[in-house]
């Protein structure tokens, strides 16, 4: 369930807007449909190599390197392109900086991306953080200084 938080005048004098956070469950139902997008995405691309006699081994941690590589690439393009990931966007949620509410830097993505692999080596307790934080913040949203939004309505 989303977290709804009022916020105060701003400095210039205007109103900002009610900040509706997303929710443990509605992030884990756009993380499924981004691994269903990645999924169509590098099947294809797998078989394609193969036909080129490039195969991808399991046990080649180059091979894993690459992909992952390749992975993380297409979600930060995502993310300084539209703010969200295939998942966010159909549940209409953005990433945006935890301070402004606007746009973060790419320097808060990478710090972002890079913080998934923080919160998930202890029993990824950094990604169930979500649903017992007052600004539904991951481990990862917290060292990035982001938070998850519904997408204001203009």
């Amino acid at each position: 369930m989303d977290e709804v938080s009022e916020m105060s005048v701003g400095n210039a004098g205007a109103t900002i807007p009610t900040v509706h956070y997303v929710g443990f469950w509605a992030r884990v139902f756009a993380s499924l449909v981004d691994s269903i997008v990645v999924l169509f995405a590098l099947v294809p691309m797998a078989l394609l190599l193969g036909l080129f006699g490039i195969g991808i081994n399991e046990e080649d941690p180059y091979a894993q390197l690459t992909v992952q590589l390749m992975i993380g690439a297409v979600v930060l393009v995502f993310w300084l392109t539209r703010m969200a990931t295939p998942g966010k966007m159909i549940i209409n949620a953005v990433i945006v900086d935890a301070t402004t509410f606007g746009k973060p830097s790419w320097k808060q993505y990478l710090a972002r991306y890079l913080g998934y692999f923080v919160s998930t080596l202890p029993f990824c307790l950094g990604l169930l953080w979500v649903a017992f934080d007052a600004r539904k913040q991951g481990w990862h949203d917290k060292i990035a200084g982001t938070v998850v939004i519904r997408q204001p309505q203009n």
